[in-house]
């Protein structure tokens, strides 16, 4: 009973050291990014595009406001680029599939609705690998889905945090 009684203080004392340590380093959560500018405008996207529609998403919870006329926005996002690929990587002698490797290409400039030019043409790209094997064909369809998922997530959340870089010219 003492035992237990003295490893659960330790724990308490251990997680109270660990919180004060944490503070200390200046760690602190993510953060919403901050814009220094009100409205955006989509423009390029191809129509009904997963990553048009996450990043829409995305803005709705910020503070941006996002507008269908690019001439009323202060910020145009103008996709140049946007591809998904698939390519295999490694193979078996039997020429079957072992490994692929999932890319998402997008390439983007900012300016605003007057044309001048905040960040050129930036090229983002991610890429995953994923093993494959015929016998787990419907398993390795559905983590494919999960896997261009947490790509496309990611590609949203590193775009928006550029453009919270981004400072309109005075």
């Amino acid at each position: 009973m003492q035992r237990r009684h003295l490893l659960k203080t330790c724990a308490v004392v251990a997680a109270g050291g660990a919180a004060a340590v944490l503070s200390g380093c200046g760690f602190e959560l993510r953060k919403e990014p901050e814009y220094h500018f009100k409205t955006l405008a989509l423009k390029g996207f191809i129509p009904h595009s997963p990553l048009s529609q996450e990043l829409r998403r995305q803005v709705q919870r910020s503070t941006l406001k996002l507008l269908e006329d690019p001439n009323r926005a202060d910020v145009v996002l103008e996709i140049e680029r946007e591809v998904r690929d698939k390519t295999s990587v490694a193979t078996t002698t039997a020429g079957q599939i072992t490994e692929w490797q999932l890319r998402l290409q997008l390439d983007y400039s900012l300016r605003t609705a007057g044309g001048e030019v905040l960040l050129p043409r930036t090229e983002l790209r991610l890429t995953r690998d994923m093993n494959y094997s015929e016998s787990a064909a419907l398993a390795k369809e559905q983590e494919e889905a999960s896997l261009q998922k947490a790509m496309q997530v990611e590609a949203v959340g590193l775009l928006l945090r550029r453009l919270a870089a981004v400072r309109l010219p005075a």
